[in-house]
């Protein structure tokens, strides 16, 4: 038998906790308690003593050094646990029939190699009426340890147990671990008894009956700070405040779809009054065999200052123990092996059918109800969410997605929005491979039919998927260029507040990007916002803005206007004010039905009645050098000044402030009809209602409610 301490430490991790030794210790004298109470029922209350002493390591005081001792009343080292300490991979204790013994590898003890240098044992064990005392020094760079290092005399049976010490920390580990800080700030008496009392809480209390009236004591020695020394005792033990059991579905490795079988995890909440348990933290844990592994605190807990303090008056510790976490610990006792983060389809490296996400998804509603703050408003979240991404309740629900506490309102909606997405990738792939099974189908067979049927009853599934995500988007897009020109048309806007002195304001240029890039046409630009007047204009099948007109053709290559049509307008608007003898229509909008939409913005201030003939001279120029093919002519003036006294024959909307002219287009001269007109002198105010009534549609639809009220 022997133990090979090179390759123990290097196929054995390094773990980063670092109280790994001492919850080793402890976990090891409570297992040796275990055993010899088993096999003797008359053994007194089990006593752990751990002992720190601290020096310093050179005349300044700068380095500290420590020997860590722990002492128990255990079984000691008889056969079995000497052939069981000097086998790495044991399975010694799996076969004990002992309840609440911990099930482990042997690899714990590997750690005290990582840690330390030097390693002695001095341990009694009892055989009936006689009792054998065990003795090892082990000290590096040794690489073995035999059963022949184990010096064995007769000892008492007054003496039974094992006292264990370690020396020498390593450098390596004082900088990797440690990181240069005081020792004695980490292993106080007090800070060790708090740690190890989280650490073994859940299992102390399910061996209290075992265990006796037992004492945990830890004593510590220091130059300075003088003798140090705490207790955990039988009495220190709280009572269990809440168990839950909470059952997760399993999932196929390979689809992600749910198997119908499931694991249970059970939730033991502990709520210690703050004044009666000074513990350093809160804790939420993942477990495996009864001790806490992984650290989830921070994921309910967002803030240090709410981690490391009470809640509610009360420090709350939540462990998570399930049959399915105990085989999947690593040999460090630091993390689990192989639990994915997510399962997805199609992944060939992982056979698990649980993953943290899905763990996650089914224990945050009840680690939620036991120690979120109180004064954490769940509804002011879900308000954020809504207003800045569009993300509704509805949406949260049918994704089956929860607003956990401390979690940013982004947070909430990229995980719906990510889910939205595999959904609908998953459903498009589901669709797509339909179809190809569809075209190898006979038509004339029953697997056509069935196939069709499939198929369709795929697509309507999936179109609410494709429909909430797309028209989310839609809506908070929309809701924000009609925020926009609200504030544009106030002059609101950040560029608009500082105009250099001595630079022309460009108002009425922000408004018309707003609606359509100036200089631009539709073959440049695909996405502009048309509908700010009519849903339809979105849709037209040219849409130009201060560009050209003799450049404009369908999409045949037909030109719309004849080759002179600028030369025309440019005589037209020589006759306007010398600022204006540029312009072009501001955006001007064909169809190949014959309408034309001519739009003109008029900066604030600017009043509108003074170009109401501009769209009478605009219709006619665009009706006669577009030979016949334009006849319907929509034109708008758009602004927030106009003088009602100048507006003969126009007729005031009953709602709102806006007017409306209707008449044919008649030639001037030959009084022949050309086309028919329809103009309207529209407010920003009322153009920026209507476009909020638009939206309004689909807001009720999916419950929303993003536009600004105040513009």
């Amino acid at each position: 038998m022997t133990l090979d301490i090179r390759g123990s430490i290097k196929n054995t991790k390094l773990s980063s906790n670092p109280y790994v030794v001492f919850e080793e210790l402890v976990s090891n004298a409570i297992d040796a308690f275990l055993i010899r109470k088993h096999n003797d029922p008359s053994t007194p209350s089990m006593r752990v003593e751990i002992e720190i002493d601290f020096s310093h390591a050179d005349l300044l005081g700068d380095l500290e050094v420590m020997t860590v001792s722990c002492k128990d009343n255990g079984c000691g080292f008889g056969e079995d646990q000497l052939k069981a300490f000097l086998t790495k991979d044991t399975s010694y204790k799996d076969d004990l029939p002992i309840s609440g013994i911990g099930k482990c590898k042997g690899a714990g003890r590997v750690q005290f190699f990582h840690y330390f240098s030097t390693l002695s044992i001095s341990s009694t064990s009892r055989n009936g009426s006689e009792a054998t005392k065990r003795e090892l020094l082990y000290t590096e760079p040794t690489k073995q340890i035999e059963a022949g290092d184990f010096i064995a005399s007769q000892g008492s049976t007054n003496e039974v147990g094992t006292l264990i010490r370690l020396n020498g920390l390593k450098d390596s580990i004082r900088e990797r671990i440690f990181r240069g800080n005081t020792l004695s700030e980490f292993f106080s008496a007090p800070i060790l008894k708090k740690q190890v009392l989280i650490t073994f809480l859940q299992r102390l209390i399910g061996l209290d009956s075992r265990l006796g009236d037992f004492e945990i004591s830890f004593i510590t020695r220091h130059r300075k700070n003088g003798v140090q020394q705490d207790f955990i005792k039988s009495t220190d033990l709280p009572t269990i405040t809440t168990e839950r059991m909470v059952d997760i579905e399993e999932r196929d490795p390979d689809t992600g779809e749910g198997l119908g079988s499931h694991q249970r995890f059970k939730l033991s909440h502990y709520k210690l009054n703050a004044e009666q348990y000074d513990l350093p933290k809160n804790a939420v844990a993942f477990c495996a065999k009864s001790s806490p592994v992984v650290d989830i605190t921070a994921r309910y807990l967002r803030t240090r200052q709410e981690q490391n303090n009470p809640v509610g008056g009360f420090h709350h510790i939540v462990l998570i123990e399930s049959d399915y976490l105990d085989p999947r610990v690593n040999e460090q006792r630091d993390n689990f092996d192989s639990i994915p983060a997510e399962i997805s389809s199609g992944d060939f490296f992982s056979s698990e059918k649980l993953s943290y996400a899905t763990i996650y998804e089914a224990i945050d509603p009840v680690i939620d109800e036991l120690v979120v703050p109180a004064d954490w408003n769940k509804e002011l979240v879900l308000k954020e969410i809504t207003d800045q991404f569009g993300v509704n309740e509805a949406m949260l629900q049918d994704t089956a997605t929860r607003i956990v506490y401390g979690e940013s309102a982004q947070a909430v909606a990229e995980r719906v929005l990510k889910k939205y997405q595999e959904r609908v990738i998953n459903e498009t792939v589901a669709i797509f491979n339909l179809k190809e099974e569809i075209i190898r189908a006979e038509p004339d067979s029953e697997e056509f039919r069935e196939k069709v049927n499939e198929l369709s009853w795929k697509y309507t599934a999936s179109l609410k998927s494709f429909d909430m995500a797309n028209l989310s988007q839609l809506i908070v897009r929309r809701a924000a260029i009609v925020d926009i020109l609200g504030l544009a048309c106030s002059k609101s806007l950040t560029m608009q507040k500082t105009v250099p002195t001595g630079s022309r304001r460009k108002d009425e240029r922000i408004i018309h990007s707003i609606f359509f890039p100036m200089r631009k046409d539709c073959t440049e630009v695909a996405d502009h916002d048309m509908w700010l007047l009519s849903e339809e204009y979105h849709y037209y099948d040219y849409i130009a803005s201060d560009m050209p007109l003799a450049n404009i053709s369908w999409d045949n290559g037909e030109k719309v206007f004849e080759s002179d049509i600028d030369q025309e307008l440019q005589k037209l608007l020589a006759k306007r004010a010398a600022d204006n003898g540029g312009k072009r229509p501001d955006i001007a909008l064909f169809s190949k039905e014959g309408s034309a939409i001519i739009v003109e913005f008029k900066a604030p201030g600017v009043s509108m009645d003074e170009h109401i003939g501009d769209l009478s001279e605009y219709a006619h120029l665009l009706a006669a050098k577009s030979g016949g093919k334009l006849k319907k002519f929509y034109g708008y003036l758009i602004g927030d000044t106009v003088n009602p006294l100048r507006l003969n024959g126009w007729t005031p909307f009953p709602v709102g402030q806006g007017w409306f002219y209707s008449n044919p287009l008649l030639d001037p001269y030959t009084r022949s009809q050309l086309g028919e007109t329809y103009f309207e002198i529209l407010h920003f105010s009322d153009v920026i209602e209507r476009a909020k009534k638009r939206i309004g549609i689909y807001q009720n639809k999916i419950k929303l409610n993003l536009c600004r009220v105040d513009n």
